[in-house]
C-alpha cells in the first residue's frame, strides 16, 4: 500500500495531531484533480435533491469539498511554477556567483484550504550552509513563516474578539484546520511587531472630514496578569476584605477624535445628566483612533504607559491639527499624572475635568447628609451641580465646607466629605464648565471609558485569562489597529514591510 501511494505522488506528515496526505503533483495531474473535484461538486448538488437532504446538511457538504478544491486548484497553482530551478549558476545579491544544490528543499505552507509541501531548488556555497536564495519563495511570496497571509488575517480577526483558544477552535470548525492556542498566541506577537512601524505611515484623515474641534483623552485601565515564574506558587491564604484574586497592572488607554460644537445651557445638561433626556441634535465623534499601552521594558530601557500613550496622542494630534490651527480639549478625570502629562505634551489644549467624575462625588458628598435614593439627595446634586455648570466653583466648594463644619461630621462621613471636596479644590481649573458649554465643548469623557471598555475591559478581562506583558501589549495593540478601522490596511502593510524585507521588493 505505501508504495501504491508513493507511486501516485502521495506522502504523509503530522499536523497538529492529525495525519494529512499531501499530494505532490505534475501540472497535468493537478489540472484532472481539480477538474474531478469541481464535476463532484456537481454531482453531489444534483443527487442531494434526490437524497432528500437538508439545505444545511448541503451546505455544510459543500464548504467540505470547495476547501479541498482549493487546495488542489492552489496546488496546480504551485506545479505550473514548477520548483523554480533557474540553472546550475545564479547571482547572489552581492554579485556573487551561487550555485544549485544537489538536493531539492520542501518547505511547509499551511493555506486556509490545508497544508502544502512546497518543493523548491536553492542555491548557495555548499549543501549544510545557509541557503542564500531560494527562486520560487520570490516568485510565489511566501511569507517567512509556515503560514499564509490569508490564513494569519482571518486567525487573528478571531483572536482580537475572543480566547487564542476559542479561536483554533472556531478556524477547526469552519476550515478544519488544527492550530493550537500557543500557535496562534506567537502569530499574534509577531504581527503586533509591525503595528508601530505602520501607524508611521498613516495618512491624517482628509481635512474635509474633520470636525472644528480636536479631543485629547486618556485614562486608566488594569489587566489581570500571571504570576511570574520567579515568584514560586502562590501561598493558600483566605483572601482578606478588598484583597483580589489576582494582581492587576495598569495600561494606559489614550483617544483622539475630532466633534463639532455642541452649545447648552446649565439646564440641558441637568436634564441629561440627572433625567436622562439626550440631546436629540448631539454631534458624533469622528475618526475617533483609540492606543494603549502597558508600562514595560523597550529597548533595555524602562517605557511608562502614561509617557508611551501620550506619545502618540501628541503625534496624532500634531498630524490632524498641522495647518488647520484647531481647538484642542483634552477631556480627562482627575488622576493627577494624567494632567501633568498634559502640561507637558500639550500645554495648549483646554483641560476639562470630565463632568461624570464630578458627579460621582457630588453624589457621593450628598450621601453624607441623605438617604441613598432620596429626593433629597437628587436636589442637593442638582443644586451644586447647576452651580458648577453656571460658572460658581468657589461658591459650591465653600458651601460644601460650611456644611462639613455646621453639620458636624465625624467619622467616615467627615473624611469622604473632606475627599469630596479636596478633589474639587485640585481640579478648579479644568472646571470652568460655564465656559465650556458656552463654547459647545464636550464636558464628558465617555469616549476614554468605552475605549477602556472595548479595548481593554472586552477582551482582556474575559473569564480566567491572566496576561504577561508581552502578551498582553501585543494583543492591544492588534485590537486598537482593527477598531481604528485600520485592518485591511494594516495587513497589506504588513505584507509589503516583510516581502521586501525578505526579497527586497513586495511580490506583485
Amino acid at each position: 500500500m505505501a508504495s501504491l501511494r508513493e507511486n501516485m505522488g502521495y506522502h504523509t506528515t503530522m499536523f497538529s495531531g492529525r495525519k494529512e496526505a499531501i499530494m505532490i503533483l505534475s501540472s497535468e495531474q493537478a489540472l484532472l484533480k481539480a477538474q474531478g473535484d469541481l464535476q463532484d461538486l456537481v454531482t453531489f448538488a444534483r443527487h442531494a435533491v434526490t437524497d432528500t437532504l437538508r439545505i444545511d446538511q448541503v451546505e455544510r457538504e459543500l464548504m467540505r469539498r470547495l476547501l479541498a478544491l482549493g487546495l488542489n486548484l492552489l496546488r496546480l497553482y504551485l506545479a505550473e511554477h514548477g520548483d523554480g530551478d533557474l540553472g546550475e549558476e545564479v547571482s547572489a545579491e552581492d554579485g556573487r556567483t551561487i550555485r544549485r544544490l544537489p538536493d531539492s528543499h520542501d518547505r511547509r505552507y499551511v493555506s486556509i484550504f490545508g497544508e502544502l509541501q512546497i518543493t523548491r531548488a536553492v542555491y548557495g556555497s555548499r549543501e549544510g550552509q545557509r541557503i542564500e536564495r531560494v527562486p520560487l519563495d520570490e516568485r510565489l511570496g511566501l511569507p517567512a513563516g509556515d503560514f499564509s497571509y490569508v490564513l494569519e488575517d482571518w486567525g487573528q480577526r478571531f483572536c482580537l474578539k475572543g480566547s487564542f483558544a476559542e479561536a483554533a477552535e472556531s478556524l477547526d470548525t469552519l476550515l478544519g484546520l488544527r492550530l493550537g492556542s500557543r500557535t496562534l498566541e506567537h502569530m499574534n506577537q509577531e504581527l503586533a511587531n509591525f503595528v508601530v512601524p505602520f501607524r508611521d505611515t498613516v495618512e491624517p484623515p482628509p481635512a474635509a472630514e474633520e470636525a472644528s474641534i480636536l479631543v485629547v483623552t486618556a485614562d486608566g485601565k488594569g489587566i489581570p496578569m500571571r504570576r511570574p515564574v520567579e515568584a514560586g506558587p502562590r501561598p493558600h491564604h483566605r483572601r482578606t476584605k478588598g484583597e483580589k484574586a489576582n494582581k492587576k497592572q495598569m495600561a494606559c488607554v489614550g483617544a483622539v477624535y475630532s466633534i463639532d460644537p455642541f452649545v447648552r445651557t446649565a439646564d440641558d445638561i441637568l436634564d441629561e445628566v440627572l433625567r436622562d433626556r439626550r440631546g436629540n441634535d448631539r454631534p458624533e465623534p469622528v475618526h475617533k483612533h483609540v492606543w494603549a499601552e502597558l508600562s514595560r521594558d523597550l529597548d533595555g530601557e524602562p517605557l511608562s504607559a502614561k509617557d508611551a500613550v501620550f506619545c502618540t496622542l501628541f503625534d496624532e494630534l500634531n498630524m490632524r491639527n498641522t495647518g488647520q490651527d484647531r481647538t484642542v480639549v483634552c477631556l480627562m478625570d482627575g488622576e493627577r499624572a494624567l494632567w501633568e502629562a498634559q502640561r507637558v505634551y500639550f500645554p495648549e489644549a483646554v483641560g476639562i475635568l470630565d463632568l461624570f467624575h464630578v458627579l460621582e462625588r457630588l453624589w457621593t458628598a450628598a450621601h453624607c447628609f441623605h438617604r441613598e435614593g432620596s429626593d433629597e439627595a437628587e436636589q442637593f446634586v442638582a443644586d451644586r451641580l447647576r452651580g458648577l455648570l453656571e460658572g460658581r466653583v468657589g461658591y459650591v466648594i465653600g458651601g460644601l465646607r460650611q456644611r462639613l463644619t455646621k453639620h458636624g461630621l465625624t467619622g467616615s462621613k467627615r473624611k469622604t466629605l473632606e475627599s469630596v471636596i479636596t478633589y474639587l479644590e485640585n481640579n478648579r481649573e479644568q472646571m470652568r464648565y460655564a465656559e465650556y458649554i458656552a463654547a459647545g465643548y464636550p464636558i464628558g469623557s465617555g469616549v476614554a471609558e468605552g475605549a477602556c471598555r472595548h479595548l481593554v475591559k472586552d477582551r482582556m478581562e474575559q473569564s480566567g485569562m491572566r496576561w504577561t506583558v508581552s502578551g498582553a501589549q501585543a494583543v492591544l495593540h492588534i485590537r486598537a489597529t482593527y477598531l481604528n478601522d485600520q485592518w485591511d490596511e494594516f495587513i497589506e502593510n504588513r505584507i509589503v514591510r516583510e516581502q521586501t524585507r525578505l526579497y527586497g521588493k513586495a511580490a506583485a
